[in-house]
């Protein structure tokens, strides 16, 4: 079992990138910065593993697998530890915690190893016998974000494994701890050369996505770096999978009580202080329940603690980073000089340590306003009042983007009809923002496309090949 200090100690190097608690501003420890020659030298280790990686067949990758969650869990309290310092959510609880994360990660490499996907019989009509089944493509690159480094890290790496390819990720220059920990782990189980994490900033992003031992790039991340990162695997022919931004609306109908969905709307928008791509980010709550709903989830959000996240109790920690505080604070002001009304919150101290804002609820906003329109990724919910489902259904498929989405209604059936209308790869009914290993996820439009998890995910990571006759 690991401590946070020899966890540590084992990723960290004397020179490198310093990575910040973003609650205190203090150095948590310094990454290596690695070059593209190291990355060269990663694929070349990778493309030499993978061969003998897939030989093994998917039984035995998959019961090395369950012996890294094993691994994983058993180092789970030192994980969280260093998960809640360098990104900031807080240690212990349920779902928003550091410990929900590691905790996840054990999980859901477990669920992962467990899916079946057998040969396919695609035609047996007595002339053609036609069968299809998944290979490994070969070497994966995958590139992860800030907000989740170490889940969303697993869920590349896991069904990578799972198909008997190598993978070589490429964590956040913001959370490069978390995942170097989460490589350290694997490795004590896992042969050498089959999971490599490269720590580094733009230059070493840029030749990942650019690389041409790359069979297969898994992006989660902005649609902007996207958009690159397909640009430049298009040159050589690697398969992408991009995870992108969303600005996620939910549709509360007349029919719900608002006490009773208050809490998971709360938490569908405030998760991980926000900063989760298919977090709920925008409300839009009939006019004849409204202010009911509005009074609800102050009553949540009150009673939601903010603070360091290793501290006792607390629910809601800082910003990952300063320009994510600069871009909430930002949209905030700017409905406040539009006339919005501020139930809750929106009053950061800026002089303070850290980066820290406060749950902030605005109410009676236009939905033209950029807090409506662009993507907030934090602890600020505009609530837009409606009173045609018609007119609310255009206004949330109005936006460029298209991951997730939710119907709030006491009728499920009147819930779904609504939900087949939004333009999102997701749309939840009465929750927002739940994922599981088996359910595929993806997005439309900007929010990229391809999917993870499941058996979808699975095919996801591999190529297909069709043995007819």
């Amino acid at each position: 079992m690991e401590t946070y200090e020899s966890l540590l100690a084992a990723i960290v190097a004397e020179t490198g990138d310093a990575s910040t608690d973003p609650a205190t501003d203090e150095v948590v420890g310094i990454a290596p910065a690695r070059t593209p020659a190291d990355l060269d030298r990663a694929v070349a280790a990778a493309h030499a593993a993978q061969p003998a990686w897939e030989a093994l067949g998917h039984e035995k990758r998959s019961a090395l697998l369950m012996d890294a969650a094993d691994a994983v869990e058993r180092s789970a309290a030192a994980l969280a530890e260093l998960i809640s310092r360098e990104q900031g959510k807080p240690l212990g609880g349920g779902a928003p915690s550091a410990m929900f994360e590691a905790g996840a990660c054990a999980a859901w490499l477990r669920a992962t190893a467990s899916i079946e996907l057998a040969p396919e019989v695609v035609i047996d009509d007595g002339e053609t016998y036609a069968t299809i089944e998944y290979k490994p493509v070969g070497v994966v690159g995958a590139i992860g974000p800030w907000n989740w480094p170490a889940m969303i890290a697993m869920w590349q790496i896991a069904p990578s494994l799972r198909m008997g390819n190598t993978v070589v990720v490429k964590p956040s220059e913001y959370t490069p701890l978390s995942v170097l920990a989460l490589g350290a782990i694997l490795g004590q189980v896992l042969p050498d050369g089959v999971v490599q994490v490269l720590s580094g900033g733009r230059e070493l992003g840029a030749a990942f996505a650019s690389h041409p031992g790359f069979g297969k790039i898994m992006f989660t991340g902005s649609t902007g770096t996207g958009k690159a990162i397909a640009r430049s695997a298009a040159d050589h022919l690697a398969r992408v999978t991009l995870e992108l931004g969303g600005n996620d609306a939910g549709i509360v109908l007349p029919d719900v009580d608002p006490a009773a969905v208050a809490p998971g709307l709360f938490w569908g928008a405030f998760i991980n202080t926000g900063q989760t791509c298919a977090a709920l980010k925008r409300l839009y709550v009939h006019e004849d329940v409204y202010d009911a709903v509005c009074d609800a989830l102050v009553e949540v959000a009150a009673g939601a603690p903010l603070g360091h996240g290793v501290d006792d109790g607390v629910q809601l920690g800082p910003l990952t980073t300063a320009q994510q505080f600069g871009v909430v604070d930002r949209l905030v002001e700017d409905a406040k000089k539009s006339g919005a009304r501020i139930l809750l919150g929106g009053d950061p101290d800026r002089d303070a340590p850290g980066n820290f804002y406060p749950a902030t609820l605005v109410a009676d906003i236009a939905a033209d306003r950029p807090l409506v329109t662009e993507e907030q990724f934090g602890p600020a919910l505009p609530i837009i009042k409606y009173r045609d489902i018609d007119k609310a259904v255009e206004q949330a498929n109005s936006v460029g983007v298209g991951l997730g989405g939710s119907v709030w209604s006491a009728d499920r059936e009147k819930a779904r009809a609504v939900a087949g209308r939004i333009q999102t790869g997701t749309v939840w009914i009465n929750q927002h923002g739940a994922v599981h290993p088996f359910v595929p996820f993806g997005g439309v439009k900007n929010s990229g496309y391809g999917v993870e998890f499941g058996v979808d995910g699975l095919k996801a990571v591999a190529v297909p090949q069709v043995i007819n006759g």
